[in-house]
């Protein structure tokens, strides 16, 4: 056995080509012994599943369900049921002979066979008309081989004493002394044997009719699931192919224009640069024209008497002020930051190529998804309806594809058209909103009648085998071509707002544009009044030195300007203070 295998099986093709027989294991693909069920009705050998228990749970191999499993065994337990058929399928293969004349069946010959239940024994056809037509055998209990009674289901175990009636409260079979041991008001639920297998059947008729239906809608959805995991796997493909080419004529773009930003900065390098650089050459050259103006006046204090100095004095101090009001550019005449908007610069570039708008795209045909399965076949939430389309008929839908369609879920669509309207903006759009959600619900309301109509026919024409009246046939193609016409007129007056919808857009998006580039500017004013403000707080901090000095200087010289002083002497203190202070600086 496979007992040893814990993995689960991988996938729906491994499932597919596993044996799929159901009297054998998935496990160990041979006939189930002592089949084990589990919770999710998953049935393996029990030894196939021994040591896979871990604190008390079972994982379902096939589909990982988890199962409490209770007792010492770290087993589920045993499925009667599967038990029964496994063992009828083994008295089936075994070799049958008449109990009369010993003659040995083929399992061709199986199922004309016959089986008395009051003799116990296999019965022919020949000798089931000659032997047990007589009198003496007319009690006697014949069925068909397949449906003999074994002698654990003919007596009770208790009293050993056949079955004769069945409780519908307890769904157990029950001897004349059983049935004479209950209550009164449990015997109001027994019922003959008979009568109970006849209900029994019905009942079983019933669930099996309900599984079959699961079965087709199951089998529905599988191909549904298929067609759509293929085309999850090409809108894959085609979203990649897509990125890819944007990402490349995004990089093309980026690259042109970073090529240009790149430059634009180079140049503003160069031309500030060159600015300042022709500043400081101006300052270099008036710095020695300054110390040597400074150091004259010293020397021309020093050696001049009273009479040159009045000669001289007043020339000399005309040259300095002359020299201290010509136009010195002492400031820088521009900043020092470069500046390339290259955030708003890429994004210009990129815009073109990021224009949001609605992905837009035809639905495949009905071959696409598979076989009598549309997109009229999915309900609102995803579900899929069970009626099917007869192959070769295109849906409905198709004579209005004359422009694409956008995919979009139905049901999103609706959300979303819920929480517009459940703003309360009163615009043209909400308005048509509501009114179309009336008139679509309408429509949805028309089309479900029909599909049930069509669905209720083709169940009673495949399983049913019944009749079909021409005029409901009628009736429903009549109804179809009339939903078609609405259908189509409602189509036609919603793509006729497309052009006033459209206009109301582009106002929008300019709005929008507009505002956008305005907060834009307002953030880069913003900026740029800081960067002028941290410009004006360097050039503070620079100059600091320099003013803090003068103070000093004016300090100092505030006294001594008080004191009556010789002018010439004054004058010398004056410019030794301002020479001696400027070689400090």
């Amino acid at each position: 056995m496979s007992g040893g295998i814990f993995s689960p099986l991988g996938s729906c093709s491994e499932l597919e080509k596993a044996n799929c027989h159901p009297l054998v294991c998935l496990l160990c693909h041979e006939p189930y012994q002592h089949p084990c069920l589990l919770d999710c009705y998953h049935n393996f050998c029990a030894s196939c599943l021994r040591g896979r228990a871990s604190d008390g749970r079972l994982r379902c191999p096939l589909c990982g369900h988890p199962s409490v499993v209770r007792g010492g065994t770290g087993l589920p337990p045993v499925d009667q049921l599967l038990q029964f058929l496994v063992d009828s399928s083994a008295d089936a293969e075994e070799d049958v002979q008449c109990a009369n004349c010993d003659r040995r069946c083929a399992k061709a010959e199986l199922d004309t066979m016959c089986f008395c239940n009051t003799c116990g024994q296999p019965l022919c056809a020949p000798c089931r008309e000659d032997t047990h037509r007589a009198k003496m055998f007319a009690r006697h209990e014949i069925v068909s081989l397949s449906k003999r009674t074994k002698d654990i289901h003919k007596k009770c175990p208790l009293h050993e004493e056949p079955y004769i009636m069945f409780s519908t409260e307890k769904k157990s079979m029950l001897c004349i002394n059983c049935f004479r041991d209950m209550q009164g008001e449990s015997r109001a639920h027994c019922i003959d044997i008979e009568t109970a297998y006849m209900q029994g059947c019905q009942r079983l008729d019933q669930a099996v009719m309900a599984v079959k239906e699961l079965q087709t809608s199951t089998r529905e959805a599988i191909v549904l699931l298929k067609a759509m995991i293929e085309e999850v796997r090409n809108s894959a493909s085609e979203e990649e192919a897509a990125i890819n080419s944007l990402f490349g004529r995004m990089q093309e773009q980026l690259s042109d224009r970073k090529k240009t930003l790149l430059k634009a900065v180079q140049s503003q390098h160069e031309e500030k640069e060159k600015a300042f650089k022709e500043q400081l050459a101006h300052l270099a050259s008036l710095l020695p024209t300054l110390q040597v103006h400074l150091v004259t006046c010293s020397a021309f204090l020093s050696s001049a008497n009273k009479a040159e100095f009045l000669d001289l004095g007043y020339q000399l101090m005309e040259r300095l002020q002359r020299i201290v009001k010509l136009p010195h550019r002492l400031r820088p005449a521009q900043t020092s930051k470069i500046n390339s908007e290259y955030r708003a610069e890429f994004a210009r570039c990129l815009e073109p190529l990021l224009m949001l708008s609605p992905r837009r795209s035809v639905v495949g045909s009905a071959s696409g998804i598979g076989p009598g399965i549309t997109g009229t076949n999915m309900l609102p939430g995803g579900q899929c309806s069970k009626t099917l389309m007869v192959p070769g008929c295109p849906p409905d839908g198709d004579k209005m594809s004359t422009g694409p369609l956008v995919r979009k879920p139905t049901m999103h669509r609706y959300i979303s058209t819920k929480v517009l309207l459940a703003e309360g903006r009163e615009t043209p759009f909400a308005e048509h909103c509501r009114n179309y959600e009336n008139t679509y619900r309408m429509l949805q309301t028309e089309i479900q009648g029909l599909k049930d109509q069509v669905q209720e026919l083709h169940r009673d024409l495949t399983k049913h085998h019944s009749l079909i009246k021409t005029e409901i046939m009628s009736e429903i193609l009549q109804k179809s071509l009339q939903m078609d016409v609405q259908i189509a007129a409602h189509y036609s007056a919603v793509e006729m707002m497309r052009s006033v919808f459209e206009e109301v857009w582009e106002e929008t998006y300019q709005r929008v544009a507009n505002e956008q580039e305005i907060y834009e500017a307002q953030l880069h004013d913003l900026l740029q009044l800081r960067q002028e403000n941290n410009c004006l707080t360097t050039i503070t901090k620079q100059i600091a030195p320099y003013v803090r000095s003068i103070a000093k200087v004016k300090e100092r010289l505030e006294p001594r300007l008080q004191e009556p002083r010789e002018p010439k002497e004054e004058t010398a203190q004056m410019l030794l203070k301002i020479c001696d202070d400027s070689e400090a600086a």
